[in-house]
């Protein structure tokens, strides 16, 4: 089987499986029921979990595209369950990339067989965006660490049972003083708090980790002081590039949707699509999509040619948020009330929407960032 006749069966799975489980799970983990965990095992089947894992250690060994267009996938039916299944990915993957033999071997099956959901542990009560004033710590125990401090909103958190966690070395403070341990959370020493909102978080899995003295051995410190720090911002940028497919994935199954709508519901004696006014909507929609799409395919090129794609996640991120948050209230009217059914895709998207501004950097955020690398600064005071 060719690289590409792999990809294509790959991605064949993953679509049968979101036109299956998770487009009958969505309606209702969007009024926060939460998911079967069957359907991790059933994630896990079709490659999602281990699609960028080196080929060496069970992995399909896809590039990055391949997995964006995975969740894109995934995203159309239920942004949350992407999200999920991506950090599982994700700290699979930094396994792979960073820990010891022993730990891979001690986690690395659980993780790819969906029996263990795993999360990034960065975000604390008082550091977001600003990941440099995190107040974790862990202090060294003998040959191991002691590791204690509160993270919250964290995706997976409900139900993971490990963690790649950032922390100070020390009592040392700023960037160069973070590194990232591996934490299995069923040890004594965890709490895992659900966090609940307005919009559901059951299928993301959000939650609250604190930590009490949890004793870590010394081989968990996998991204040591001094270059945990860049290696969380390079993975920042292919974050906020998957994030854009999949808020680009929200609105062009909206966009469809609605399209179909209009062609079937008739009003003043003739389809919706036929009144002018009613189309703007989805035209509008429609040009906007192809400009947010557009920096996605950029960002995601320089991401699998190794480039920096920080100013190009950034555009994309801010490109795809902003369509979703302005399109899906506009096509969720053009549907009227039929729109709100929980079955249409409509109302979890919207919200969906909203979480994908605040993660992996909140979109003022992201702006000013795009400021910095691109307009001329004449004010150079800090």
């Amino acid at each position: 089987m060719t690289g590409q006749e792999g990809e294509a069966a790959f991605l064949g799975r993953v679509a049968q499986f979101a036109a299956g489980p998770v487009r009958a799970g969505a309606p209702c983990w969007s009024m926060g029921a939460a998911p079967d965990p069957a359907i991790f095992a059933e994630a896990a089947k079709t490659g999602i979990l281990s699609v960028s894992i080196p080929r060496a250690l069970g992995g399909a060994g896809f590039g990055f595209g391949t997995l964006v267009r995975a969740c894109e996938i995934l995203a159309a039916e239920d942004f949350g369950l992407a999200m999920s299944l991506v950090n599982t990915h994700n700290v699979a993957l930094r396994l792979c990339r960073s820990a010891a033999p022993n730990l891979i071997a001690q986690h690395l099956p659980g993780l790819l067989s969906g029996g263990t959901a795993a999360c990034t542990a960065l975000t604390e009560p008082g550091a977001g965006s600003d990941f440099a004033a995190i107040t974790a710590q862990a202090m060294l125990d003998g040959d191991g660490w002691r590791l204690s401090g509160e993270k919250t909103w964290i995706i997976n958190a409900r139900r993971a049972g490990l963690s790649v966690v950032f922390a100070h070395c020390g009592k040392a403070v700023g960037a160069g003083s973070i590194g990232g341990f591996v934490a299995d959370l069923t040890q004594p020493g965890v709490l895992c708090d659900p966090i609940d909102a307005a919009f559901s978080q059951s299928s993301m899995g959000t939650g609250r980790l604190v930590f009490d003295n949890l004793a870590l051995p010394p081989e968990a410190l996998i991204l040591p002081p001094g270059g945990a720090f860049k290696s969380i911002m390079v993975e920042l940028n292919a974050a906020r590039t998957y994030v854009a497919a999949m808020c680009n994935a929200m609105t062009r199954v909206a966009l469809a949707e609605a399209a179909q709508y209009g062609s079937e519901r008739h009003s003043f004696g003739k389809p919706l699509f036929a009144h002018q006014a009613w189309r703007m909507a989805l035209v509008q929609a429609e040009t906007d999509l192809a400009g947010a799409a557009a920096l996605t395919a950029q960002a995601v090129a320089e991401i699998e040619a190794g480039r920096d794609a920080q100013l190009s996640a950034a555009r994309a991120k801010i490109a795809a948020t902003d369509c979703a948050q302005r399109h899906l209230p506009a096509l969720l009217h053009a549907m009227g009330a039929e729109g709100l059914r929980p079955e249409r895709c409509f109302a979890r998207h919207l919200a969906a929407a909203q979480v994908a501004s605040l993660t992996d950097g909140t979109t003022t955020m992201l702006r000013e960032r795009v400021a910095r690398l691109t307009l001329p600064r004449t004010d150079t005071r800090e």
